[in-house]
């Protein structure tokens, strides 16, 4: 069966589907297409809650061939995924591998789309349509049957006029606990939190507080040694909570704060700064950062479109990371305070690990 890919700026691109597909008259599906140039890692990709909204472009021409693993869950969280579900609204690809061979693999990537009713598209020139959103940027589209034409009329959905965070982020408060005595208790803001960190937490013996994006911080009073705040979806505007309750731990408890990905944005965001859209973003899991402090380059594994203004920041903050293909902010410190953050994601899934040395870094400034 044919679909097609409709762009916002009139281009339409023909493809098979090997998805999720509706029957019923006029079904369609909006996103804002991004494209990612990693070469493995589609299972980690997929169920990252930062691609919510969003039809996912993969460079690499074959994806598929080693299948999905089980979704084994473990105090609710996936073992081998990020979530506990697909996240992006659809998804193109090269080729699709119909056979796919993996020891770990229990279903094909195609079954997996189904389940959760993600339309994809295979047959297209990747390479050619992320040529073209780098030159334009990211562009509204929609995964639509082959009967639909565009029109200057047609109306695109923009995800990021929502407040995607509260999508993803968990409901309610949820405490996990690591085998032995806990180290210390870390308060984790769930903005769209990736389970490797959460993992990445408990394996260091850490007990974390998993926190709903909108929660007061003050509800938990002292029962808390640090604060961490998650990568997630979307304008880090939208999570004006979570900034409400960043600036109160670092205004009035002087605890230590870590901020992943959009987590850094909100941490730029609270201190007083500002934040913009990148012209397409950083989708990858081979994007080298500079530590402005030792100049010392890591490889690292991103995914935003949301970047922090260098020179909206006040004073007492500085630039840690800077990407070192673009400049663009890719990480911030505090110069006498224990806060700071990372654009980049140093738990990986998918990715290198390079930057994971930053959670003992982190946890080190606990008592401090």
């Amino acid at each position: 069966m044919k679909l097609k890919l409709i762009l916002k700026d009139g281009t339409e691109v023909m493809g098979e589907s090997f998805g999720f597909f509706d029957r019923k008259k006029g079904w369609q599906v909006d996103g804002e297409v991004v494209f990612n140039t990693a070469m493995v890692g589609y299972p980690e990709s997929l169920t990252d809650p930062s691609y919510r909204g969003q039809i996912l472009v993969l460079t690499y021409p074959l994806i598929g061939n080693y299948g999905v693993p089980a979704l084994t869950q473990v105090d609710e969280l996936s073992q081998m995924l990020e979530s506990n579900e697909i996240q992006v609204r659809g998804l193109i690809v090269s080729e699709y591998c119909e056979s796919p061979s993996h020891w770990q693999a229990k279903r094909s990537l195609a079954d997996w789309l189904k389940k959760y009713k993600i339309p994809a598209i295979q047959g297209v020139d990747t390479r050619a349509l992320t040529q073209k959103l780098r030159e334009h940027g990211v562009m509204l589209g929609k995964i639509a049957p082959t009967d639909m034409r565009f029109s200057k009329t047609m109306t695109f959905v923009d995800p990021n006029d929502t407040n995607l965070v509260a999508e993803v982020s968990c409901k309610a408060k949820r405490i996990y606990k690591p085998k032995g005595k806990p180290i210390g208790t870390v308060a984790a803001y769930d903005c769209g939190m990736k389970h490797n960190i959460i993992r990445s937490f408990l394996k260091r013996g850490v007990r974390v507080i998993r926190l709903p994006w909108d929660y007061d911080i003050r509800k938990l009073k002292g029962d808390w040694d640090a604060l961490f705040v998650s990568n997630g979806p979307g304008d880090p505007k939208m999570a004006d909570k979570t900034i409400d309750s960043m600036r109160y731990a670092m205004q009035e408890t002087k605890k230590p704060v870590f901020g992943i990905c959009l987590g850094s944005q909100l941490m730029a965001l609270a201190a007083g700064g500002n934040t913009y859209k990148l012209k397409y973003g950083h989708r990858s899991a081979n994007q080298p950062c500079s530590d402005t402090r030792t100049e010392r380059c890591y490889i690292t594994s991103q995914n935003h479109g949301f970047a922090v203004d260098e020179k909206s920041l006040p004073k007492g903050w500085k630039v840690w990371f800077k990407n070192a293909n673009d400049g663009t902010v890719e990480g911030l410190h505090h110069t006498s305070r224990p806060w700071f953050s990372v654009q980049f994601h140093p738990e990986a899934s998918p990715g290198p690990e390079d930057a994971n040395y930053l959670f003992d870094y982190f946890l080190d400034k606990i008592g401090k």
